[in-house]
């Protein structure tokens, strides 16, 4: 217990010293918000890969995914490498960072407002982000709980308390910077604690070939009649697999707490050394997870999914692990929620300042002012996504457990297509923007209200919003054609980041035609 304890206090204070080191980072909104865009690719790469995998990624994610699937569920970190990782930093990193920079823009919504002209689809995209990303936040205290009570015996409300208290000190004192470096800090605990986790887990089952052979020898009628369909290619549920591998793999190119890392690495260069740092991240963490999570069903005995639920699974498998090991485990579930926790309250706090309040409600704000209220949003933020938390744990509220589910399919179909379109297309319209904002919200909680009434593929909130990311990319081009086209000088202008001419020497006077 001691040295346990020992371990977080040291997390812990690592983590303030840092926050308040960066200090000198946050004095203006533009270092506040994003570090000065100077950050390099190792801070970003990490920033963006800790806050992709979360919590619930680890507890939840992997060990529901892993039971239904078996082996198979490996394939949602391999698309969450290529897709959500490889291919977001090639398709919009570069275009996100040049144009951000070029137009003004330090947030999502403020994107929408000055790429289109149109500040009503700053403000809805404001409020999208700020209803849907307030449930999200709390769910990455999902998990937590189980850990916790394994390992310390400490209350899960006085977890929650402590780690959000502790996440706002160094996100409130140094701002972006200070959640980079820290960022980076826990992305390495996350990577080695995962491979020890791993290889400690599979030799508790006499390695990796007798623990495939055991999964292989389960079977489950209820789920599928084929023998060795846990330890399969493709496992028993392709379809809803490819489901779970498009909502978790495509959707953080909407997500504004994950696009949001582009507009703050230092430079082009950069860019394409973080795209490879963050891939190789994106297979060790989330690959590392659901191959973790896939032989959930060795440890059938010690779980009742019908009495605990799918959070059980992986504190299940970890039970039987050396006290050191667990306290790893603690460190890298808490890494894993803390560095989340700190870019979507910092993403919700700028947002709402600077999307919402000002100049509509509070007309008079200098930069001074614009500090202090994204400062004092992040207190709120934390506190509501911890009040939220504990009820759901304490009165077990399924309705705040769905909403959390919609969350992420809610905001990536909204903003996924009009982004990237943005970015590359002149001719994408505000309505196509609009009709896109829409849809997927109205979808995504149409989904919690009155799932039933949806086809049977659809009533999972997974499938759902992967529907909805793959809708928009229809929509936003079928409705730009079928709409006015924008104002050539506005796009125009937008788009002239990328073609900036530059005067350089002639090396050689002469040349062959001259010849």
């Amino acid at each position: 217990m001691f040295i346990k304890a020992l371990m977080l206090i040291v997390f812990f204070g690592v983590m303030v010293a840092i926050g308040l080191y960066c200090r000198r980072h946050a004095t203006n909104v533009d270092g506040f918000v994003l570090g000065g865009r100077s950050v390099g690719p190792w801070l970003t790469a990490f920033a963006y890969g800790t806050s992709y995998f979360s919590a619930v990624i680890f507890v939840g994610y992997a060990g529901q995914f892993g039971w239904k699937y078996g082996i198979a569920s490996t394939w949602v970190g391999i698309g969450n490498a290529l897709i959500g990782s490889l291919m977001a930093w090639a398709i919009l990193g570069r275009r996100t960072r040049i144009m951000t920079q070029h137009i003004g823009s330090a947030t999502m919504p403020q994107f929408f407002g000055k790429r289109f002209d149109s500040q009503a689809l700053k403000v809805c995209s404001s409020a999208i982000i700020f209803i849907f990303l307030i449930p999200y936040t709390a769910s990455l205290y999902n998990g937590l709980s189980r850990l916790f009570a394994m390992a310390f015996n400490i209350d899960y409300s006085v977890c929650v308390i402590v780690m959000a208290v502790l996440t706002g000190i160094y996100v409130i004192a140094g701002g972006y910077m200070a959640t980079a470096i820290n960022d980076f800090i826990q992305g390495i605990i996350m990577i080695f604690g995962i491979c020890a986790v791993i290889g400690a887990v599979l030799k508790s089952q006499g390695g990796f070939m007798a623990a495939l052979e055991g999964l292989a020898s389960i079977s489950d009628p209820a789920v599928s009649t084929a023998p060795g369909i846990f330890s399969s290619f493709f496992g028993p549920d392709p379809l809803n697999l490819l489901g779970v591998v498009i909502l978790t793999s495509l959707g953080t190119w909407g997500l504004p707490q994950m696009v949001q890392k582009f507009y703050a690495i230092k430079s082009e260069s950069a860019i394409n050394k973080g795209m490879i740092i963050s891939t190789v991240f994106a297979f060790i963490v989330a690959g590392g997870c659901y191959f973790l999570g896939g032989f959930g069903r060795l440890f059938s005995d010690r779980v009742d999914i019908a009495a605990n639920g799918f959070d059980s699974i992986i504190p299940a498998m970890l039970s039987g692990l050396p006290d050191i090991l667990i306290a790893v485990v603690v460190i890298l579930v808490l890494s894993a929620s803390m560095s989340t926790l700190s870019s979507l309250v910092l993403t919700s706090s700028s947002t709402l300042t600077l999307d919402m309040l000002k100049g509509y409600i509070i007309k008079d704000m200098d930069e001074k002012k614009q500090l202090g209220i994204m400062r004092a949003l992040i207190v709120v933020f934390i506190a509501i996504s911890v009040v939220i938390a504990i009820i759901q744990y304490k009165r077990n509220v399924t309705f705040i457990a769905q909403l959390m589910g919609v969350s992420w399919g809610a905001l990536a179909g909204a903003f996924l297509a009009p982004f990237m379109f943005g970015l590359y297309w002149k001719r994408t319209t505000k309505a196509s923007c609009w009709v896109s904002f829409a849809f997927s919200s109205v979808v995504m909680i149409a989904n919690m209200l009155a799932r039933s009434s949806f086809p049977a593929l659809l009533q999972s909130p997974i499938n759902a919003g992967a529907f909805c990311m793959l809708a928009g990319l229809v929509i936003v081009p079928l409705v730009s054609l079928i709409t006015p086209a924008p104002d050539k000088a506005l796009v125009d202008d937008a788009f002239s980041g990328y073609d900036k001419k530059v005067t350089v020497r002639q090396s050689e006077a002469l040349g062959d035609a001259n010849k």
